[in-house]
């Protein structure tokens, strides 16, 4: 227990011996290796590097702005590969996306413009179609009230408009009956 206390001193004191210029060429490796991990919206990456030892405010700004102008920062570009990403990994809604790029903490005019561009190439009847028939591949088509309301909730989850997560499982019900007849 004492060494972690010592050695948490003795780096508190070499990051306070550092130089302007030391401090912020930790903070953008720091970043570049933050970034290597995992894409991350400009707002994501500025609360995780203000997180670190020795980061400011202006360190932190300098940073951000160097990595916009080589191109490893673009916000539009991030929300855009993540939606589609999201997409082509298993079917998901407008609703969804938007709510997962907001705790990315995309801007919302910049999460919208990749939304419809991503929601351009396929649209959210073609992906609730695949949501449907993957669920009814696992679990069967729904067979009574109870089986069909569960399909509804997973597909509300999904961030599917309801109008259309409505329409289509009266749809799935009613071939499922029509199955039966």
């Amino acid at each position: 227990m004492q060494r972690r206390g010592a050695k948490k001193r003795e780096e508190d004191r070499s990051a306070s011996s550092l130089t302007p210029e030391q401090i912020r060429e930790r903070a953008f490796q720091r970043a570049v290796k933050l970034l290597a991990a995992k894409p991350r919206s400009i707002a994501e990456l500025r609360e995780r590097l203000m997180q670190g030892r020795g980061a400011n405010k202006a360190v932190v700004e300098t940073v951000i702005a160097r990595l916009r102008e080589y191109g490893y920062l673009d916000d539009e570009r991030f929300a855009f590969g993540y939606a589609s990403l999201k997409v082509r990994q298993r079917p998901v809604g407008k609703r969804r996306l938007q709510r997962d790029l907001q705790l990315k903490k995309v801007d919302r005019t910049v999460a919208d413009e990749a939304l419809e561009a991503v929601f351009a190439e396929t649209s959210e009847e073609e992906l609730i179609d695949r949501a449907i028939e993957k669920r009814i591949r696992l679990r069967g088509r729904p067979k009574d009230r109870a089986e069909a309301k569960k399909l509804f909730d997973h597909l509300l989850r999904q961030g599917f408009p309801f109008e259309l997560v409505s329409a289509k499982v009266r749809a799935a019900t009613r071939a499922s009956l029509d199955e039966d007849d």
